[in-house]
């Protein structure tokens, strides 16, 4: 397979963000009813390895990564760039920030309404939250579920700061005309290197000088964890006039995927192979191309809904429900929320985007 299809939606990444939230879901609902994810499949598969939905969200990055770069070369003006990925991420992120504040907390929580609503954390939490930090990830007295996660309000939202950290280096990269395949190369090795070696830290007897120190470079380390899912994509997009998505290479992606699991290197490798496969399904010529936003770019609604809705439904359950009826639960709640948040907020906020040029129209950048 060499090349990609030209146009807009010709591709099955609609489908395969759709399976990456859901498999954040579906992972979730056994940490939420059971307070563990030792039964959850995919870490029975692989030993204790990983679960599905941090092989979602994975995903999620790769073909961010293969989009974003994409909407760069499309857009090449930074104020245009930044626009369009801000009215991405926080319309639907500030709606959903407010209603769990607001609307599920108020519900869940032993003070009084009033007594809640005069705390501060209701509205440091939207804040901090916007702003893309976690510092506040709990409201006074609310407790969904008696176990390690119960407290937690939304445990997803994590993900979005490195994220965002992801756009801002695709613009940094293109500013400078770094924006090239070498660059994602470099990047793929060093967050490769990121995820097989233990993250570094200052001794304890270190000043504050090389405390400082090894604390940045300890901060570059945990966005390098996440930059080899990014930067696969980056790569790709970069090659994908090339023969890089050929079945024979897909193959022999899938015999390393199924190899990593002896080795004990499925997360260090699954850039290369899961991230790689699902790039290649999302873009081959020959398959069926499913119309999985018929009803909407459901994807990140899903993601940013997912876990505050499962922790509704085993609060509702009296804190003691299966894992698969918070995990059907939650994804019909977190599905109707979707829904609603991508036709009242997501897609009317998307439709103020600068235009991307016809010519260079490949998919949706989401």
């Amino acid at each position: 397979m060499s090349g990609t299809p030209a146009a807009s939606r010709d591709n099955n990444f609609d489908a395969l963000r759709l399976l990456a939230a859901i498999s954040v879901i579906f992972s979730h609902a056994f940490l939420i009813a059971q307070g563990t994810q030792n039964r959850e499949p995919l870490i029975l598969l692989t030993g204790n390895q990983c679960i599905f939905g941090l092989c979602g969200v994975f995903v999620f990055f790769a073909i961010s990564g293969f989009l974003v770069t994409q909407s760069w070369e499309a857009t090449a003006a930074a104020p245009h760039y930044l626009v369009k990925r801000c009215l991405r991420i926080f319309p639907g992120l500030i709606v959903a920030l407010v209603l769990s504040a607001f609307v599920l907390a108020p519900m869940v929580t032993t003070l009084p309404l009033a007594a809640y609503l005069a705390r501060p954390e209701p509205y440091l939490y939207v804040a901090g939250n916007t702003a893309l930090s976690v510092t506040y990830h709990q409201l006074p007295h609310v407790m969904f579920v008696d176990n390690q996660v119960g407290l937690e309000i939304n445990g997803s939202l994590w993900t979005l700061h490195y994220e965002f950290i992801m756009y801002l280096m695709v613009m940094a990269l293109g500013l400078t005309r770094l924006l090239k395949a070498w660059a994602a190369v470099a990047l793929l090795a060093f967050g490769m290197v990121c995820v097989g070696v233990q993250t570094p830290t200052a001794p304890v007897s270190s000043g504050a000088l090389v405390g400082a120190a090894f604390g940045i470079v300890g901060w570059l380390w945990d966005i390098g964890w996440l930059l080899s899912f990014f930067a696969i994509g980056m790569l790709l997009y970069k090659l994908r006039h090339t023969r890089v998505f050929d079945d024979r290479i897909a193959l022999a992606a899938l015999a390393l995927l199924v190899i990593s699991v002896p080795l004990r290197r499925f997360i260090l490798l699954f850039p290369l192979t899961g991230c790689y496969l699902a790039l290649w399904l999302a873009l081959h010529p020959r398959l069926p191309k499913l119309r999985a936003a018929r009803w909407g770019d459901l994807s990140y609604g899903l993601y940013i809904y997912g876990w505050p809705s499962e922790q509704f439904v085993i609060w509702f359950k009296g804190g003691h429900a299966a894992w698969w009826q918070v995990f059907g639960g939650g994804l019909a709640l977190a599905g109707a929320l979707a829904f609603i948040s991508w036709h009242l907020v997501e897609g009317p906020a998307l439709r103020l985007k600068p235009r991307v040029r016809p010519a260079t129209a490949l998919a949706t950048a989401g």
